[in-house]
Formats: structure tokens, sequence, C-alpha cells
């Protein structure tokens, strides 16, 4: 996207457990849609009550989806295929700020697709997330160290990344994440939010 009236897109990143769903739906209830939109995932995994708002398809219905090219962005991890819509370049072209939950092994693909985005990642206390993830039920202790270690690759991106710190009160690390994506100033500096 070359236009300069386009909303910008940010490419939401963090390990399982930091709080990437909470945050979303905290700039979803806060934010003026007008100035920001989250996009849903598609998601080739059922939809859980206490989970993602995701739209979930079968994986027929995701093959076909990509097969005509209504996925601006796709890629697969832990045996599920996850998608986003092209629906966000249309929002993208009326001047909304589009934020998108992303995958740290497809960020080189997304920026290849979408030079401009702007990568953040989502980060907290390892006992933290050790915590929440235990408490969700869905992984084994074995599971549980794995996405740990997975948290700690997460910490080599590079310093451009911005970074929002959700150790700490939901409304803080939200806030924070709100701030961003409704920056109108045009300049976004990476920093590191606690």
């Amino acid at each position: 996207m070359t236009n300069e009236s386009a909303g910008r897109l940010f490419y939401v990143m963090g390990a399982s457990g930091v709080g990437k769903d909470s945050l979303l739906s905290f700039v979803r209830q806060a934010g003026d849609p007008r100035q920001v939109a989250v996009a849903h995932r598609y998601i080739t995994r059922p939809p859980q009550a206490a989970g993602e708002n995701h739209i979930a398809l079968s994986e027929a219905e995701f093959r076909a989806r990509l097969g005509v090219g209504w996925f601006a962005l796709h890629w697969s991890s832990h045996g599920f295929s996850y998608a986003i819509g092209r629906e966000i370049d249309i929002w993208r072209r009326s001047g909304v700020n589009v934020v998108v939950n992303g995958s740290r092994e497809y960020l080189p693909e997304a920026l290849e697709a979408y030079p401009d985005l702007v990568p953040v990642l989502i980060t907290a206390e390892p006992a933290l997330i050790a915590g929440r993830l235990a408490a969700r039920k869905r992984e084994s202790k074995n599971e549980i160290a794995e996405r740990l270690r997975a948290r700690d690759e997460l910490d080599a991106l590079p310093e451009s990344v911005i970074r929002i710190d959700n150790s700490g009160a939901i409304e803080r690390a939200g806030s924070a994440l709100l701030a961003l994506v409704t920056a109108t100033d045009g300049a976004i500096s990476p920093k590191s939010v606690r």
C-alpha cells in the first residue's frame, strides 16, 4: 500500500500466555471503530468459550478460501491453519488502522506482503505466562515448557520491533497498545512499554 491516507497495519505477536487475546479485546472495546479495527483470524480450530474470538473453518473451507485468494496473510502453526482476510485491505484504504494477531514465524512473509506493517511484540514474565497456560488447561507441562522456550526466541527479535509488557494490569498494556494503534502523529518509533 502506498496511499498516504491508508491506515497502518499493526502485526501483533507474542508467545502463548502473554495475553494477546485480552489486549486485542481491550482495543476492540475501547477503540473507535472508525479509527481502528482488529481483524478476526480464520482458523481451522473449533471455537472455545474462553479462547480467541476467531472464525472457525474446516480444512476444506480454509483450502477453498485460500484457493480463491480471500486471504491477505496465512500460515500454519501447532497443527492448525490461520489466516487474515482480504477485508483488511479495504479497511486500510478507507483510512482505518488495522491490528492483526500474527505469528512470529510468519513475520518475514508478512513483511514481504506488507512492507509498511508495524511489528508489535507482547511480552510477559515467564512465571506469569506459565500460570496463564496452566489455567487454560489446554497444554501439558511439557507443552507449557515448550511454549516458554518459544517465548525466549521471541525476545531475539530485532530492536525495531515495538515491545509491550503485559505482566501487570491489563489496562496498562491495553492502553499502551491502544495509544500505539491510534497514533496520528505519523511517526512510530520502536520502544518498550512496561
